[in-house]
């Protein structure tokens, strides 16, 4: 059941929160890629790479992405301008402003439509720009699920923040 961003939406006695995934397609061929999102019946997958190439894995390049997802069922997203990493100044100082709200905003419109995964090429969610992601998600009351591969996953918890280094 859908509910407004940031609650949690009551069906009788459940609670049930919107959930968003993300998930990084490493060295992974595109099968793999595919097989697990659809795994976890993901519909959107949405890309946060700010440069969606690779020469390492071409497979990943956005215009393939744009043509091979659709032909598994999943709608392809890019968000990369809005919601990328390599920022100047840091991500943290990206996500103070309008570009970083508007990409956030079209990701919850998108995640309230179907099940959205977030992707970028970085692995593990805690090495990459996913977490501060994953961290706005989970205080707007979505449950982030960070995917592994098609078979492993985990809840994101919101971690202390770091004091800044300067």
């Amino acid at each position: 059941m859908r509910g407004k961003t940031g609650s949690s939406v009551k069906e009788g006695q459940a609670e049930f929160k919107p959930v968003v995934y993300t998930f990084g397609h490493s060295t992974r061929n595109l099968q793999e890629f595919v097989q697990a999102l659809k795994n976890f019946k993901v519909k959107v997958a949405v890309d946060v790479r700010r440069f969606p190439g690779s020469r390492r894995n071409p497979q990943f390049s956005k215009e393939t992405l744009s043509l091979e997802l659709p032909r598994a069922g999943i709608k392809y997203v890019w968000l990369g301008e809005l919601l990328g990493g390599y920022r100047t100044g840091g991500y943290r100082r990206h996500m103070r402003t309008k570009a970083f709200r508007e990409g956030i905003r079209k990701l919850v419109e998108l995640a309230l439509e179907g099940r959205t995964a977030v992707f970028c090429s970085e692995a593990l969610w805690f090495r990459c720009h996913r977490r501060f992601i994953a961290d706005r998600l989970t205080r707007m009351g979505f449950q982030v699920v960070h995917l592994y591969d098609g078979k492993r996953w985990s809840i994101h918890k919101l971690r202390r923040r770091q004091p800044h280094r300067s």
